[in-house]
């Protein structure tokens, strides 16, 4: 019996282990991510949003809770940061990143946000999900430090 039990949980452990990403995965990720960094520091929030997958299954969190979709998505960055001034200047860092399936890879990171009026940094998991061999963000949480 405890054979069976210890089996069972190897192949549970082992089905549940996380992956190295690939050196090419990981690269087309972060070349998006720094995308969205650049298309954030000019102003653009539309080209930022490129990096999201258009779908309903979008999930944004932060503060105030979870957002679905990524037009409600969208519609929350262009409220919450509706000027330059409140968009302020953007920079990403990659902390680490699991990949979790062949097309689902997680990423950490954190950000810090330069701005006139407050600086803003903090911390944000990235569910990535491969998708017509492009990798889109399906899930964001982030979490302010301030």
């Amino acid at each position: 019996m405890k054979w069976t039990i210890g089996l069972l949980l190897f192949c549970v452990w082992n089905g549940l282990s996380q992956e190295r990403v690939s050196k090419k995965d990981s690269l087309a990720i972060v070349r998006t991510l720094f995308k969205q960094q650049a298309d954030w520091n000019s102003g653009d929030i539309d080209a930022f949003m490129e990096g999201y997958i258009k779908s309903d299954a979008l999930v944004f969190s932060g503060s105030s809770g979870p957002i679905y979709g990524w037009e409600a998505t969208r519609d929350r960055y262009k409220k919450s940061y509706s000027s330059r001034l409140l968009m302020g200047k953007l920079q990403f860092e990659v902390l680490s990143m699991v990949q979790l399936s062949p097309k689902v890879i997680q990423l950490q990171g954190s950000f810090y946000l330069t701005r006139e009026i407050e600086d803003s940094s903090g911390f944000f998991t990235l569910t990535w999900l491969q998708k017509d061999g492009a990798w889109l963000v399906l899930s964001d949480h982030t979490s302010s430090s301030n």
